[in-house]
């Protein structure tokens, strides 16, 4: 396995950010982002809307292997170098139950929680970036007075 898959929302401010943080990890395989209601996504993985991607994270290796909710966050958690060993303990069985329960709240929750933390969406993100005025290259350069 060389690269892992990670279908988000890219309209959830905890999701984008969360996102943002798997991005910046040291890890032994690519992480490659993609929003879950994106047609790159329908062409990759053609399953994703039967998995309700909109309610649980998906992860797919790029071995065809396909994770979704507290499985899609134990393969994230292996994928990076910090963390591997925590992926360990959420797959064994004493801790399987509290991944799931754990992620599934946090699911359940995602769009509450980023209104409370204040996280912006990478759709806001994107809009807002939009509604800037263009950048002016270069420098004007204007006569000295005497």
């Amino acid at each position: 396995m060389n690269t892992l898959t990670i279908f988000y929302d890219a309209r959830c401010g905890l999701c984008s950010r969360v996102r943002q943080w798997l991005a910046v990890q040291p890890a032994y395989v690519a992480l490659d982002f993609v929003p879950y209601d994106s047609p790159e996504a329908a062409r990759r993985c053609p399953a994703i809307r039967s998995l309700h991607a909109d309610q649980e994270i998906v992860v797919m290796a790029d071995t065809g292997e396909v994770w979704q909710g507290a499985g899609a966050w134990v393969m994230c958690l292996w994928a990076l170098r910090d963390f591997r060993e925590w992926s360990a303990r959420f797959a064994g069985p004493v801790m399987q139950g509290v991944a799931r329960k754990i992620v599934h709240l946090v699911s359940e929750n995602r769009l509450s929680l980023s209104r409370l933390l204040r996280l912006r969406s990478d759709h806001e993100l994107r809009d807002a970036s939009a509604a800037l005025p263009d950048a002016q290259m270069g420098c004007e350069v204007r006569p000295s007075r005497p």
